[in-house]
C-alpha cells in the first residue's frame, strides 16, 4: 500500500473540511515516515527480493513502527501533537490521530505477514501485494471514491476543484511511477529510505498547497 494510504486523509477531510490537509496527509502517512526515518538510523531494517509478486519489499524488522502498539502509539502521539502543539481542536486532532491508525490496518491488508500484533508476538498480513492487479485496483480504487467524496466537499464549501483533481492526479502518476521504479535488490539503505522520506515530505507539501483557499469560478 502506497498511495492508497492518502485516501483515509481524504475521508477525513470530508468529514471535517476545518482540518488542514497537511495533517492528515502527513498522518496518513506518519507510520512510514517514522520507518523511513529508522532505517536512515539503523534502528528499522529491509529488503528487496525483485522475484516477489507485486512489492519487493522485505519488511522484516520494524517493531517499533508497524507493530500495532506501535502505530497506537503514533496515533495518539500525532492527535496530541496536533491538540497541544498546533492548537487543533479536539475533532481534526482525533481525526488525524485516525488517519495515522488506519495506515497499520491498510497495511493489514495488503502486507505479507511482517505485522507484529505485539513484541516478540506473532507477525500478521493477508498478502494482497502476492497478487498485483486486485492489490493496484483497491489502491486507485481508494483513492477515487475518497478523492471524490473530499472534492465535493471543496466545491459544497463554494472552493474550486482543480486543486484537488491535480493532486489527486499527482498521487496517481507517483503511485505509476512507483510500480515502474522498484527498489534495487538487497538490503534497503540510508539513500533508498532518505528518497522514501523525502517523497512523503513532498507529498505532505503539495497537500498543504492543495488546500489553499481557492474560490469556485
Amino acid at each position: 500500500m502506497f498511495v492508497g494510504h492518502y485516501a483515509a486523509a481524504f475521508a477525513a477531510k470530508a468529514i471535517e473540511p476545518k482540518t488542514p490537509l497537511w495533517t492528515l496527509a502527513a498522518g496518513c502517512q506518519l507510520i512510514d515516515i517514522g520507518w523511513s526515518s529508522l532505517v536512515m538510523a539503523g534502528v528499522e531494517h529491509a529488503s528487496a527480493d525483485p522475484s516477489l509478486l507485486g512489492s519487493t519489499l522485505v519488511l522484516y524488522d520494524m517493531p517499533w513502527t508497524h507493530s500495532l502498539p506501535g502505530a497506537a502509539a503514533w496515533s495518539i502521539g500525532a492527535a496530541v501533537l496536533c491538540l497541544l502543539a498546533l492548537r487543533q481542536s479536539v475533532w481534526p486532532s482525533v481525526l488525524v490521530g485516525f488517519s495515522v491508525f488506519s495506515h497499520w490496518l491498510l497495511d493489514l491488508l495488503v502486507h505479507r505477514p511482517d505485522l507484529q500484533l505485539y513484541p516478540n508476538g506473532p507477525k500478521v498480513g493477508f498478502a494482497l501485494w502476492n497478487y498485483p492487479v486486485p492489490e493496484q485496483a483497491l489502491e486507485i480504487g481508494l483513492l477515487a471514491v475518497f478523492g471524490a467524496a473530499w472534492t465535493a466537499s471543496r466545491k459544497a464549501l463554494g472552493r474550486a476543484a482543480w486543486p484537488a483533481v491535480l493532486f489527486i492526479a499527482f498521487l496517481v502518476v507517483l503511485q505509476i511511477v512507483a510500480m515502474l521504479t522498484p527498489p534495487p535488490a538487497g538490503q534497503i539503505g540510508f539513500q533508498s529510505a532518505l528518497t522514501i522520506l523525502v517523497i512523503y515530505l513532498l507529498v505532505t507539501a503539495l497537500a498543504a498547497l492543495a488546500d489553499r483557499r481557492s474560490k469556485a469560478a
